[in-house]
C-alpha cells in the first residue's frame, strides 16, 4: 500500500529533524547526561516536528543502545515503538480524549511499572483541548510522578494551556522552518522518489508550506501524483489552482494603474482556468503585506519578503502605492476573505473587492479617504501630480492607421503636415532623459527597456515641440508595444509634470525624423493618387 510522504519521511533521529537544531541539541545533551525532565512541553506551529520530536524522545530513554542522544532504531525498544505495539510508549490525542474521566484513566495506570522498556511515556497531542477538570487530574500526577514516568505534551495553542501545568514542564518552542531548510528537504525527497523536480518548484512549495515540513510534503505529494514530467512551478501553480508569480504581479499592476477593466479580465481568465478565488485574494494580501514591509524597511524588508513575486517587481510595484493604500487594501481583502464562509458566492465577492481597489473614489468611508489623500501626498512629493486640467486618456489604443478620405472625418485630426512635418526639439537639457527615467519607474521589466536613453540605439526617443511630445520609435514592433493607452498616459504625465504644463503625446513609427523633409513629398503625392492619407491619432 502506497505510504503518504509526510509518513514516509518522518524524521527517526534527532539529526533528521529539520529546522529545530536549538531543540534537538539541548535534548541530546540532557539525554547523554542523564539530567532528564519528568515532564516536557512542545509548542509552535503545525507540521514543525513536535509529534516526531516526541516518538524520538520516547525511543531515546528507553533504547538499549543509544547513540549520542538519538536512538539506534535497531533494538527491540525501538522497533516496537515505531510499530506502534510497545504498551508503554502510549500517544494520547487530547482532541478526542479531553474529559477528566479519560486523564483519571490514564492516572490510574501511569502507578505501574512498565512491561516491556525502561520507562513508560506518555504523548498528549494537543493538550490544550483537555476541559479545565481534565487539566486539574492531570495537575497531580504532573507535580509528583513516579521515577519510571515521563510526560511529553505538545500544543500549536500554548496560550490555551494553564498557568499551574506551564510551571511543572520543561518548555521547548519549535520555530517555523525556514523556506530553504524546507526546499531543500523537498529536493532530497523527491530525489530520493525519483520525482523530477526543478529549484522553482521547490520554492514554491516551500512558501506554500508557510513554515511547516508536513504541509510541504503534502503539497509536493499532491503534485507529483498529478503531473508526469518535470514538476515546474507553472505546474505546481496549476495542480493547486493558485495564480502564480506572474499573474498576481499583473493584477496587482492592474490595480495601481486604477484599471478595472484589464482587472477583471485577468481575474474572469483566472477564474476560468480554475484558480481558487480564496487563494488569489491570499497571494494578493501577501503582496501587499510585502509593499508594506518595503515601504517601513526598504533594505532590511527584502529578506523578509513572502515570495508571492520577484524581488525587483515588489520593489517597483511597491513604489506605486501609498501607505494609506496600501493599509486600504488589507482590510479590504482580509474583509472579503473573512466572509467568504458564509458567502454564496465568492465570485462576486472577489469581483467586488477588485473594483473597490481599482476605484477607491467609489468608497467614502476613512479607510478610502485617507488612502486618496495619501496618494495625492505621494505624487506631489515625486513631481508626478500637475496642478492642471488633466490629459484625457482615450478609450482605444493609440494606433497610425490609414483611413479613406471619403469617410467623415474625426474631430479636430492632427494635420498631416504637423504630424509629419520635420520636427524641431525644443526641450530643455536632459528632458527626455529625466522624463523616460520617471517613466522606467512605474513600467514592469517587460516595457522598461524601450525607455533606455543610455544607447545610441534606443528603441524610441522624444522630441518636444510646443506642447506635443513626439516619441520617435525605431520600428512598427516597438510602436505597437508603445502605442497602448496605460502608456501614453504615463509619458504625458511624467512629461507634464517636469515641465509644469499640459504635454500632448503622438507616437510615430517613421525613425527617420531628420528625413522627413525628403519623403514626406513623395507620401503627400502618393495620398493625392489613392485618395488616402496617414493620419495619426494623438493622446
Amino acid at each position: 500500500m502506497y505510504q503518504a510522504l509526510y509518513r514516509k519521511y518522518r524524521p527517526q533521529t534527532f539529526d533528521d529533524v529539520v529546522g529545530q537544531l536549538a531543540v534537538t541539541q539541548t535534548l541530546k545533551s540532557q539525554l547523554v547526561s542523564g539530567k532528564l525532565s519528568h515532564a516536557y512541553l512542545f509548542t509552535g506551529s503545525r507540521g514543525t516536528g513536535k509529534t516526531s520530536s516526541a516518538k524520538i524522545l520516547a525511543k531515546a530513554v528507553n533504547c538499549e543502545n543509544p547513540q549520542d542522544g538519538n536512538p539506534c532504531n535497531c533494538c527491540s525498544a525501538c522497533k516496537s515503538i515505531d510499530a506502534g505495539t510497545c504498551m508503554d510508549v502510549l500517544e494520547i490525542d487530547a482532541a478526542s480524549n479531553n474529559g477528566v474521566d479519560n486523564v483519571r484513566d490514564l492516572r490510574d495506570d501511569a502507578v505501574y511499572t512498565p512491561s516491556q522498556v525502561k520507562m513508560r511515556v506518555y504523548i498528549i497531542d494537543e493538550v490544550h483541548m483537555l476541559s479545565i477538570s481534565a487539566f486539574n487530574a492531570l495537575l497531580k500526577i504532573i507535580e509528583e510522578p513516579p521515577e519510571h514516568l515521563l510526560f511529553i505534551l505538545a500544543t500549536t495553542e500554548l496560550h490555551k494551556v494553564p498557568a499551574t501545568i506551564l510551571s511543572r514542564c520543561q518548555r521547548f518552542a519549535f520555530r517555523r522552518i525556514s523556506q530553504d531548510d524546507i526546499a531543500a528537504r523537498l529536493q532530497f525527497v523527491a530525489y530520493q522518489e525519483d520525482i523530477d523536480m526543478d529549484d522553482t518548484a521547490a520554492r514554491v512549495l516551500a512558501r506554500l508550506a508557510d513554515g511547516g515540513m508536513r504541509d510541504g510534503l503534502s503539497l509536493l505529494d499532491q503534485c507529483a501524483s498529478a503531473t508526469d514530467g518535470e514538476l515546474t512551478a507553472e505546474r505546481v501553480y496549476k495542480c493547486l489552482g493558485i495564480a502564480g508569480i506572474h499573474r498576481c504581479g499583473a493584477l496587482m499592476t492592474h490595480i495601481a494603474n486604477q484599471d478595472t477593466k484589464a482587472a477583471l479580465t485577468l481575474m474572469n481568465t483566472l477564474y476560468a482556468e480554475g484558480k481558487d478565488m480564496g487563494a488569489l485574494l491570499d497571494e494578493l494580501i501577501c503582496l501587499t503585506r510585502d509593499f508594506m514591509v518595503l515601504k517601513t524597511a526598504p533594505k532590511a524588508g527584502i529578506s523578509m519578503l513572502s515570495g508571492v513575486a520577484s524581488e525587483t517587481e515588489v520593489q517597483e510595484l511597491a513604489q506605486r502605492f501609498s501607505s494609506g493604500e496600501l493599509v486600504r487594501m488589507m482590510n479590504l481583502l482580509q474583509n472579503t476573505i473573512s466572509g467568504f464562509t458564509r458567502s454564496s458566492s465568492r465570485r462576486m465577492d472577489a469581483e467586488l473587492c477588485l473594483i473597490n481597489l481599482c476605484q477607491p473614489e467609489l468608497n467614502v468611508d476613512m479607510d478610502s479617504v485617507i488612502a486618496r489623500l495619501t496618494r495625492v501626498e505621494e505624487q506631489v512629493k515625486t513631481g508626478s501630480f500637475v496642478q492642471a486640467k488633466p490629459v484625457v486618456v482615450q478609450e482605444e489604443p493609440v494606433v497610425a492607421e490609414t483611413v479613406d478620405l471619403k469617410s467623415e472625418p474625426e474631430v479636430n485630426p492632427i494635420p498631416v503636415q504637423e504630424a509629419l512635418a520635420p520636427v524641431e526639439d525644443e526641450a530643455p537639457i536632459g528632458f527626455w532623459t529625466d522624463v523616460a527615467a520617471a517613466v522606467r519607474k512605474e513600467l514592469n521589466p517587460a516595457l522598461m527597456g524601450f525607455f533606455i536613453t543610455s544607447s545610441d540605439n534606443a528603441p524610441l526617443r522624444g522630441i518636444l515641440a510646443g506642447d506635443r511630445l513626439v516619441l520617435a520609435c525605431e520600428n512598427q514592433f516597438v510602436m505597437d508595444i508603445v502605442n497602448k493607452p496605460d502608456i501614453l498616459e504615463l509619458v504625458s504625465r511624467k512629461a507634464s509634470a517636469k515641465l509644469n504644463r499640459p504635454v500632448r503625446v503622438v507616437v510615430t513609427d517613421n525613425t527617420g525624423i531628420e528625413e522627413r523633409n525628403e519623403k514626406m513629398e513623395q507620401l503627400l503625392n502618393f495620398g493625392r493618387s489613392h485618395g488616402d492619407i496617414i493620419k495619426i491619432k494623438e493622446h
